[in-house]
């Protein structure tokens, strides 16, 4: 039984370390704001899901089944993809070669704070509907 290890569950536990990883990214950016010749991070991971799932804009392999054995090509249970930091070397805010906003900075935590709340609360809904329908009872 794969209770707690479906591929739902699974995106679920990425996209929390991927909200974890943000919320550190986004501090050192918030952090070296004024630091001469710094450039920002930001972390990508909705992105690489879209694209591990086939649903973003990209022409993703899909195979023919034929027989109802066969292995699906182009699943959405395939892989979940790890959270992968990327920095912005071709921009520049300030005069200093500095490229952090910190307004954006601030915005971008917030919402990181709202998703990551998000996902915790699916997570524990999802670990209590386990549970109940362990329990047998509501």
């Amino acid at each position: 039984m794969r209770l707690l290890n479906s591929a739902s569950f699974n995106r679920m536990e990425q996209a929390v370390y991927a909200a974890e990883m943000r919320q550190r990214v986004i501090s050192d950016n918030v952090a070296n704001a004024e630091t001469p010749h710094f450039k920002r991070s930001e972390v990508l991971f909705e992105q690489l899901l879209e694209e591990s799932m086939g649903t973003s804009s990209h022409k993703r392999l899909a195979g023919k089944m034929s027989d109802a054995r066969h292995i699906e090509i182009g699943s959405s249970a395939s892989r979940v993809p790890n959270a992968k930091v990327v920095t912005d070397e071709s921009t520049t805010m300030n005069n200093n070669q500095n490229n952090v906003d910190i307004d954006r900075e601030m915005s971008l935590l917030a919402k990181n704070q709202l998703n990551y709340n998000f996902y915790v609360q699916q997570i524990n809904h999802d670990v209590k509907m386990i549970r109940t329908a362990i329990d047998g009872r509501a």
